[in-house]
């Protein structure tokens, strides 16, 4: 997908100004409430009216004040799914599924009804109607409703921001694994850094309107280490879990870890946050940590009041986080060798 973007809005005193290119299938839009992520999106999809500027998708164009053109948001091949599902309550999960499908011209559609649905695990609530559903059923028919409208773009306006932190773990992997398999180009529009983590490549980082940077999430959740309590989740491929006792070990690359057993061993991607890692400078004599890795340091770098410490394990990276008077009472230096503690407790499952 390329993306050609040049557009103005003003809203009394919130002025919206943005101007970019952008080529990839997975980008993300991110900044705090109030930035501009939504109204992006909303001119994007032809729902708000831009005071000047254009929008090219793809080489064509959807709209430009200098020549008049201004498609209607059913003309522009972008569909949205909102905040809340906005689906209709007097229609079956089928019929809203079928809601857009029915209005593109056949040689538009790619997919199915049966595919989709299988993807989303949504085939058991086909006759269901809307209001008996959760809010995470709820907000995969309106994912399937969009990815059957087969567009050109897909923008993810806060898909899970209405959603309980259960709920959200629940979704996670139905949009990792369904935006995969079905590859439409999309725009995912969040605040949360982990969601740009787990669901982009590149992100456009908005603040007070305007465009601060063209970056990737990774860059982000490390500038931003110490901003909140856990620091840097690490984000860990873990396969292969067997019964070690009450424990299961996982191969983590050649490495071997023992996560706590939570009853459902299975493989897939787990995160642990960077201050859960404790690093000693010789092997410990005892220790309650299930985990001792042999590493070497790879990077060091400051961040507020504690240090990054990217750490190589074998084959595989890992971030550790320490407060500055601990680097330098343990002298860490770039190039040392170090031992990595982590507890069993300290592993959640993600996707």
């Amino acid at each position: 997908m390329h993306l050609d973007v040049e557009l103005h809005k003003s809203f009394g005193r919130f002025d919206f100004a943005t101007g970019f290119q952008i080529e990839g299938s997975r980008i993300g839009i991110f900044g705090p409430s109030g930035s501009g992520k939504s109204t992006l999106g909303n001119l994007l999809a032809g729902l708000l009216p831009p005071d000047a500027g254009r929008v090219c998708l793809n080489e064509h164009c959807l709209f430009d004040s200098s020549t008049g053109v201004n498609l209607a948001p059913e003309k522009r091949r972008v569909a949205v799914v909102f905040q809340h599902a906005h689906l209709f309550p007097h229609l079956s999960v089928r019929n809203n599924l079928l809601y857009g499908y029915r209005r593109i011209a056949a040689r538009r559609r790619k997919l199915d009804i049966e595919e989709v649905a299988e993807a989303l695990t949504l085939g058991h609530l086909l006759k269901r109607r809307i209001g008996g559903l959760s809010g995470g059923e709820k907000q995969r028919v309106a994912l399937g409703r969009a990815l059957l409208a087969c567009p050109d773009l897909l923008i993810l306006d806060e898909p899970l921001s209405a959603l309980d932190k259960g709920l959200k773990d629940q979704i996670i992997p139905y949009l990792r694994k369904t935006l995969r398999r079905f590859a439409i180009p999309y725009l995912y529009i969040s605040h949360s850094l982990g969601e740009m983590r787990l669901l982009t490549d590149q992100v456009l980082h908005f603040s007070a309107g305007r465009l601060q940077e063209v970056t990737d999430a990774e860059t982000l959740a490390r500038r931003r280490i110490s901003d909140n309590g856990t620091g840097y989740l690490n984000h860990l491929h873990l396969s292969d879990p067997r019964e070690v006792g009450s424990m299961l070990a996982y191969r983590w690359g050649s490495n071997e870890l023992f996560l706590i057993d939570h009853g459902q061993p299975r493989n897939g991607l787990f995160a642990l946050a960077s201050k859960e890692v404790l690093l000693f400078k010789k092997h410990p004599q005892a220790l309650s940590a299930r985990n001792l890795l042999c590493s070497s340091i790879l990077a060091m770098t400051p961040r507020g009041g504690s240090v990054e410490v990217r750490l190589q394990c074998c084959e595989e990276e890992l971030t550790a986080q320490v407060v500055r008077e601990a680097a330098l009472e343990l002298g860490l230096e770039v190039g040392m060798p170090i031992y990595a503690a982590i507890k069993a407790s300290a592993f959640r499952w993600m996707a």
